[in-house]
């Protein structure tokens, strides 16, 4: 053999070596990337060979699967239509899936490692492979009051159970349809599609998860904790309420949002009463002395920072600036400057105050069953931290309970029910109308264990002339809590 052809047949052997290695890479480390991309049409078109699992709400099916007469053998429905969109996500042979159809893709699909058996005994009974169910932990009633009360306003509605996590209402307005986006006509669903995308208002952008605002005066309940776990301050603990507060470094100053003073005819005012009429100038200060390290911490301690929260669905993280000076410490006190947090934050903030101090792990699924529903999997509630002690957690709920009572949050209150509350209109830039937030939980009473916590927010105050919590939010999360309590709780 001469020179050349040995080179040639080296060169041959080299590339089929590299090959070789290639393949048994792709299929060794990367075959589960691949074959879960969105979008793989491939394994898209296999798994409408078979019939998809539901997706649950208290025993009903809020997605689901009937057979077709045409090229794919199913066509995936969604019969509450916008409802539980963002929960549920979609599924498309065009765009892939989203929400729990992604995030629980597998089980639903048949996939999961845990119905192999199933599907090994489906392979030698010739049965064809079904897919699982995934149940929710949502209550419908909450849901549909939520969105109801958003009547397809711009924001979003959380409801947590404070004790467990558990995600009782995920509501963002606006919505859309995930019906549009499931048929088997490419040419409507990229239409559909489309048409949402170029949509100034996002209807696909999950607001309750995904989008984080400046939470505003409900920030304050942070704050307060971060002075009651102090040990330096209670809840009758005298702080400054001046009309405005000056900041230092500066020639403007934090005014309180009716420019009076927080106790008429005084400069200072208790903690609770601070809070009961959300005085800007009296947190500004409580700030400033805590520092703003003090107020990171105790937000951590209620979840803000955590990069990785899925509940399973990814969330956008919560944050407290990095290094503020001292004016933006006193803003940031406030729910200002460049505090940013998401719905599910917010509502977590409350629960965990409801919940004697822990906050839990938020969760959306509550149970991965078989084809024949029997239970694959169940989430166990988990602890995230213990934000305050059970003591301060107590002065907390007292301090809330008159917000709603005789404070700035009264039309969060229910016939017969102790609900504890903040309000909060986060000013964004100059120009800009504010967004209008609630949080609160019930019921509140002493000794009593609280059911629901709630966090509304309404973007832009809804395009309304006179923009508050209480007047645009509180409603919508007194709703939701009825709708959680039922008959008086």
């Amino acid at each position: 053999m001469n020179r050349p052809l040995r080179r040639m047949g080296a060169v041959v052997m080299l590339l089929f070596a590299v090959l070789l290695v290639n393949v048994n890479y792709l299929q060794a480390f990367r075959a589960d990337d691949l074959r879960n991309r969105p979008g793989n049409s491939r394994t898209i078109l296999e798994e409408y060979d078979r019939e998809r699992g539901p997706i649950l709400v208290d025993g009903r099916a809020v997605a689901d699967s009937v057979a077709t007469d045409d090229q794919l053998r199913y066509l995936r429905r969604y019969p509450s239509g916008p409802l539980f969109a963002h929960a549920t996500g979609y599924y498309s042979y065009v765009y892939g899936a989203a929400g729990v159809e992604r995030a629980e893709n597998d089980v639903l699909a048949g996939n999961d490692d845990r119905l192999f058996v199933r599907r090994l005994g489906n392979l030698i009974t010739g049965e064809e492979v079904q897919g699982g169910a995934v149940s929710l932990t949502l209550d419908p009633a909450a849901q549909q009051a939520a969105a109801e009360g958003l009547d397809g306003r711009k924001g979003a509605v959380v409801a947590l159970d404070p004790t467990t996590g558990a995600i009782l209402a995920l509501v963002s307005s606006p919505t859309y349809d995930p019906n549009a986006l499931s048929s088997h006509d490419g040419g409507a669903i990229r239409g559909a599609y489309e048409q949402l995308t170029a949509d100034e208002d996002q209807p696909l952008l999950d607001r309750a998860l995904r989008e984080t605002y400046p939470p505003g005066s409900t920030f304050k309940l942070v704050t307060a904790a971060a002075a009651l776990e102090s040990g330096r301050y209670d809840p009758d603990s005298e702080v400054p309420g001046p009309a405005e507060l000056d900041l230092p470094l500066t020639d403007v100053g934090l005014p309180n949002s009716d420019r009076a003073q927080c106790t008429p005819g005084s400069d200072t005012t208790t903690l609770t009463n601070a809070l009961r009429r959300s005085c800007n100038s009296s947190f500004g200060a409580v700030g400033l002395d805590l520092g703003a390290d003090a107020l990171r911490e105790q937000a951590q301690a209620f979840g803000f920072g955590q990069e990785d929260r899925t509940v399973p669905l990814t969330t956008a993280t919560s944050a407290f600036p990095e290094d503020p000076d001292a004016p933006q410490t006193a803003q940031s006190a406030i729910g200002q400057f460049d505090v940013r947090a998401t719905p599910l934050q917010v509502a977590m903030v409350a629960a965990g105050i409801a919940n004697n101090g822990v906050v839990m792990e938020p969760y959306l699924v509550d149970q991965v069953q078989a084809p024949d529903l029997s239970v694959l999997d169940r989430t166990e509630p988990e602890e995230l931290s213990a934000a305050v002690s059970p003591e301060v957690a107590a002065e907390l709920r007292a301090m809330m309970v008159e917000v709603v009572e005789e404070g700035t949050g009264t039309n969060g209150q229910l016939d017969g029910v102790t609900v504890a509350g903040k309000t909060g209109t986060a000013q964004q830039g100059e120009g800009e109308p504010p967004h209008a937030w609630f949080t609160s939980f019930a019921p509140a009473g002493p000794g009593e264990t609280a059911r629901v916590a709630v966090a509304v927010v309404i973007e832009d105050g809804g395009g309304e002339a006179e923009i508050s919590g209480n007047r645009l939010a509180a409603p919508i999360a007194q709703d939701v809590m009825a709708a959680v309590l039922g008959d008086g709780g």
